[in-house]
């Protein structure tokens, strides 16, 4: 199939592209002509008043497949995923099973030949990723493994983590820990401070994080290799990051979309909310400050979801006892745009673009003649209302929920696979 996109504004920082709107023809998959306005094809996309940049890619989702289907399968997070413009979505390995075998990987990519979206497996570091025993890493990534983590489960045995950054070496693959020292957050439900008090909640203090940063960078000095901090909530760990970045040391690290957004005083004026529980928690304003420096100065290299899906039985208890965790597949566009000019277009686009995909090998550029078509179209004015008709997930747990929303993916293309809706 002949495909081609007209008008839509190139969003690609670096490219010479950048801010231009050529017609782009698209056959077999790859990309074959820039600008290239009327030249024939069986389908066109009109996107008038758009923008278009490379698909996006997700370093960190959970979907609920194998063991815990009823949450998010494979059909229902891909579908959620293309609807909120990612191509590509790295999956935490913390499924039942734990994914740590070949077949687990292979279960995994086994539908990409057919999806817009593409899993990209993060596979466990240890057994069951409980930290104890190694799982066999070579032949993981020799599968398809993207990279290696214990996913939800923060590497809590120093030796572990220092033994898998030597061993990774052998393979240039990348180590991602989310740290949190959880002897520190045991009970705790949301972010230790002012509000936690009030609320006679037990809270999570910023030291649970800073000290796994600490730790890791002190072994990333002594072992050398590449290390992704998971999921970073304080300008504490911000702070030892930049400094390692400084020095050399090949470190990057992420922060979920929803922590750019809501403060801790949400609970307070939202009593108990547990669409507002999620781990890391929701910090105060000098955090989020924090957050938004690092995400506009570099130090912050790459934006994700953190896409949680919970189902009622899950998130309808009290808050102490209801399970971490937000959707936001589908509402990281609206996400974006309102987080305004704290979050220039041109950077989030940067990290969940450029950045990730180069963390995970794929430095392709996608506007090259004969590469592979991968791009994703959206509106940023689009006014639309994300409920049960309109949302791709089998969970509802995102605070939008209900609500009507601004930006809109209109569009997405992967290799010979796309999606479109009123293009």
């Amino acid at each position: 199939m002949k495909l081609r996109i007209d008008n839509a504004t190139i969003v690609s920082p670096g490219s010479t592209w950048h801010g231009k709107s050529p017609s782009i023809t698209i056959q077999n998959g790859h990309v074959t002509a820039m600008d290239s306005p009327g030249e024939p094809a069986e389908v066109v996309w009109n996107a008038q008043g758009m923008r278009l940049s490379a698909g996006w890619g997700d370093m960190r989702a959970q979907f609920g497949d194998p063991g815990l289907e009823h949450k998010e399968d494979l059909e229902s997070g891909c579908a959620a995923a293309a609807a909120g413009g990612f191509t590509q979505v790295c999956l935490l390995p913390n499924t039942q099973p734990v994914i740590q075998s070949k077949n687990d990987i292979q279960y995994l990519i086994a539908g990409n030949s057919r999806r817009v979206t593409q899993v990209r497996p993060l596979a466990a570091v240890t057994k069951d990723a409980k930290g104890e025993d190694f799982t066999d890493m070579l032949d993981l990534h020799a599968a398809g493994a993207a990279a290696f983590t214990d996913g939800s489960a923060p590497i809590w045995h120093t030796d572990i983590l220092l033994k898998t950054l030597l061993y990774l070496q052998k393979i240039d693959a990348l180590l991602i820990n989310r740290p949190e020292d959880r002897l520190l957050t045991h009970f705790a439900s949301m972010h230790e401070g002012i509000t936690s008090t009030r609320l006679g909640t037990p809270g999570m203090p910023r030291l649970a994080e800073t000290l796994i940063v600490q730790r890791d960078l002190q072994i990333l000095r002594y072992t050398g290799g590449r290390l992704h901090f998971a999921n970073v909530s304080t300008p504490e760990s911000l702070s030892h990051i930049r400094q390692a970045k400084a020095d050399g040391l090949q470190v990057t690290c992420d922060v979920a979309a929803y922590q750019l957004l809501w403060l801790d005083e949400v609970l307070e004026e939202n009593p108990f909310d547990t669409h507002f529980k999620v781990n890391p928690p929701l910090r105060e304003a000098s955090d989020r400050e924090a957050l938004l420096q690092g995400l506009n100065d570099g130090t912050i290299d790459v934006l994700v979801t953190s896409h949680t899906p919970q189902d009622e039985e899950s998130k309808k208890l009290e808050f102490d006892l209801a399970d971490f965790g937000m959707t936001g597949l589908e509402m990281f566009l609206p996400m974006m745009m309102k987080l305004g000019e704290d979050a220039p277009e041109e950077v989030w686009i940067e990290k969940v673009t450029t950045n990730p995909n180069a963390l995970l090998g794929q430095k392709d550029d996608p506007f090259a003649i004969d590469s592979l078509a991968n791009f994703t179209v959206y509106n940023p004015e689009q006014v639309w209302k994300y409920d049960a008709a309109s949302c791709k997930s089998k969970a509802y747990n995102h605070p939008w929920f209900g609500a009507e929303v601004t930006g809109k993916v209109k569009g997405a293309i992967y290799g010979n696979r796309n999606w479109s809706e009123d293009l």
